[in-house]
């Protein structure tokens, strides 16, 4: 069955949804779950940076995103007693999906799972969507797990 799950985690609502469906399988098969954390970076031309304090604190944000989401990641897998493991991945110019590919045949992994924030149309079009890319080129089950609209107050 579902033995090594990769999720991947961006810190997101998607994404917490994502974790929270991979544990509940990891639990129900025994498996185990690695989550994992795209960090992006633009490529560039060549290997130097600009040193301006924008592109510095750009990139410490990005680091610090990846950081808190793989803690919180952490955190889920010791309150559900699960057996889970945090990876960051610097994508280095690479497409976000192509590296969750990538890690996912390296890693040999059963099942992966991917949050959606479900966008259509031009919405989509404008923003694109890593799991339609990742789900095109997959070689293995995906599970996608769509983020929930905020339920209205009464």
């Amino acid at each position: 069955m579902y033995k090594q799950i990769l999720v991947a985690i961006d810190g997101s609502r998607s994404s917490h949804r994502a974790l929270d469906e991979a544990v509940k399988v990891a639990k129900a098969t025994g498996g185990t779950v690695q989550a994992l954390c795209v960090v992006q970076h633009p490529s560039r031309l060549v290997d130097i940076s600009t040193g301006f304090a924008e592109e510095q604190t750009r990139q410490s944000a990005e680091v610090d995103a990846a950081t808190a989401a793989l803690d919180e990641a952490k955190s889920v897998f010791a309150q559900a007693g699960i057996s889970g493991t945090t990876r960051a991945v610097d994508s280095s110019g690479e497409e976000v999906a192509a590296v969750i590919h990538r890690i996912a045949a390296e890693e040999e992994v059963d099942l992966v799972v991917l949050g959606t924030r479900g966008l259509s149309g031009v919405k989509r079009l404008l923003i694109g969507s890593v799991a339609e890319s990742f789900l095109r080129m997959a070689d293995r089950p995906v599970m996608l797990v769509r983020e929930e609209e905020p339920k209205a107050t009464q």
